[in-house]
């Protein structure tokens, strides 16, 4: 039986080619909830919406 290569050994084709990119951990994330995000964008939204029915763009 022929031995098998550990694949950990030696990389491969695309990672010696510089085609993957490897992100490094930032410890510092700002995290939202996403019922804070969604409840947000719609405020968001209603103001523009009022803002635009009271002055609007000439």
């Amino acid at each position: 039986m022929s031995k098998r290569r550990d694949k950990k050994s030696t990389p491969g084709i695309a990672s010696a080619a510089g085609l993957i990119r490897f992100y490094e951990e930032i410890d510092s994330v700002i995290t939202i909830k996403p019922h804070l995000l969604i409840a947000l964008s719609i405020i968001f939204t209603v103001i523009i919406i009022i803002l635009s029915k009271i002055l609007p763009v000439t």
